[in-house]
């Protein structure tokens, strides 16, 4: 990102009669937690041009009935840290449909690295506005949106990059969603890859992908126990059937992880394997199934270990292509004694997290601990910050990639104007609160509660209304607590 998301946060222009008008603009380099809703796209985007100060080196709105977008610099490597986001937005009466036809990023299954996300509003079934996070070497299947808007981000840390990810959107009537030929449809608009069908587990709430299985897998496939053992794709080393749907479940005593080697490969061709493949799936601390790879081509797979002692091992065909197939081999491992140490950080929750993501000023760990005690309390030092009810900070800001109460000072300066606005009171404790978090015993610092937000939306809004501009935050987002240890009142 050329200039911190602080620094383009707020932008503000002296338009006609004596008053200012506050635009929060910039979303390549905002975080995940901000949801725009400008009345008039068309309008903002020239806006941002003219400022002298901010570029758009990645990220946008963007507001055609389809296109594309990239990493940056794709196909080549993506630069280290990079922050960047997309809005896609439609018409009210339309949905977005996203395909990810590429990826190629960082990280093992948890993404803990270098990511890409896609999010909508809170509309989902469970209540989270978050719909996929995805790395590695497999892209996503079809994503069908809910709404009329999608946000999609992409960051990059400091280390190994690759050649990224490239996408393709359109605008869809809500009743025309779909996916494609090799996917499966439900849930009225919900794509899963073959992989997730007739694999003993529902991803659809419908339960259709796991209908009319009893036919499945008949011929290949099964439960394979014990410290070693070997298996093969049908017909090996023949050409294999064509429609096959294989699932190869190893356990291996606990204690120990499993070591897969293919010493013999030959699949038909595609460039993100979406015809003939195998996937390789590890069962993670909670029991879930996470993505080691996806293979097709000639080239074989590297050895893979498990980081527990369950693996999942499933082979696809389509009607096309038949090669001789695959035949790989499997021993156990003992986990003290692996060769392949893929964790060096345990979380408080058991769960395993690589050293290198730990103090990087994201939550990698479910329970937070990776970021726990990383960066002292310090006074504050910001006047515009000072007097509200905690006097102890600390940096680096992770929400607004802040580096210190001195670039805070400096970015909150251009804040002077906003005294003039009848809820300025309202507005400053809010920024306050954002800008300068609470630092809290365990070293960590605690966003602002909703209710903080949602004062300030409600006595804003009647101001921004009459410059035609939404409240640009979702309030929703933010902690719902009065629980002091969750979120804070400035």
């Amino acid at each position: 990102c050329s200039l911190s998301a602080s620094s383009c946060l707020f932008l503000v222009l002296s338009l006609s009669f004596t008053h200012a008008v506050l635009l929060w603009l910039l979303p390549k380099c905002l975080p995940p937690w901000f949801v725009w809703s400008y009345q008039n796209t068309s309008y903002v985007l020239p806006l941002l041009k003219l400022h002298p100060f901010c570029s758009i080196g990645c990220g946008g709105v963007l507001v055609e009935e389809e296109g594309s977008f990239s990493s940056p610099n794709y196909p080549g490597n993506y630069p280290p840290n990079m922050y960047c986001i997309w809005l896609i937005t439609t018409t009210a009466t339309s949905i977005i449909q996203l395909h990810i036809s590429s990826l190629e990023m960082e990280g093992p299954a948890s993404c803990p690295c270098d990511w890409l996300e896609v999010r909508e509003d809170n509309v989902t079934i469970d209540g989270s506005s978050l719909t996929g996070k995805f790395c590695g070497n497999v892209a996503p299947p079809t994503i069908n949106s809910r709404t009329n808007r999608l946000q999609v981000t992409f960051r990059s840390d400091a280390s190994i990059s690759g050649s990224g990810f490239v996408a393709q959107y359109r605008s869809l009537p809500e009743h025309h969603k779909s996916c494609r030929w090799e996917e499966h449809f439900c849930d009225s608009g919900l794509c899963l890859f073959s992989s997730s069908v007739c694999d003993g587990r529902f991803h659809c709430f419908d339960q259709s992908d796991e209908s009319n299985c009893s036919q499945t897998g008949r011929e290949c496939g099964g439960q394979l126990n014990g410290t070693s053992g070997s298996f093969s794709s049908p017909s090996f080393p023949n050409q294999y059937p064509h429609r096959q749907l294989c699932l190869w479940k190893i356990s291996v005593p606990e204690g120990y992880m499993i070591e897969l080697t293919f010493d013999s490969f030959s699949l038909e061709f595609h460039e993100v394997c979406s015809y003939d493949y195998v996937e390789i799936l590890d069962t993670v601390g909670n029991g879930a199934l996470a993505l080691l790879g996806r293979y097709c081509g000639t080239q074989p797979p590297p050895v893979l270990s498990s980081s527990h002692h369950m693996m999942t091992v499933l082979f696809v065909t389509d009607d096309g292509v038949s090669n001789s197939g695959f035949h790989a081999t499997y021993q156990a491992i003992n986990a003290t004694e692996s060769e392949f140490p893929k964790y060096d950080f345990t979380c408080l929750s058991g769960e395993c997290q690589s050293q290198g993501c730990v103090c990087d000023g994201w939550s990698d760990c479910a329970d937070g601990s990776d970021e726990v005690n990383c960066f002292p309390c310090e006074p504050i030092k910001v006047q515009m910050c000072q007097g509200l009810t905690y006097n102890e900070t600390s940096f680096p800001n992770i929400w607004l990639a802040i580096i210190d109460q001195q670039e805070a000072a400096t970015v909150l300066k251009d804040y002077k104007i906003l005294m003039e606005l009848s809820c300025y009171s309202y507005l400053h404790v809010f920024t306050c609160g954002m800008f300068i978090p609470k630092c809290t015993e365990a070293g960590g610092v605690l966003q602002p509660c909703r209710s903080v937000c949602l004062s300030a939306e409600q006595q804003c809004q009647r101001s921004l209304d009459q410059l035609g501009i939404s409240w640009p935050f979702n309030c929703n987002l933010l902690p719902d607590s009065k629980d002091p240890i969750e979120c804070m009142k400035p």
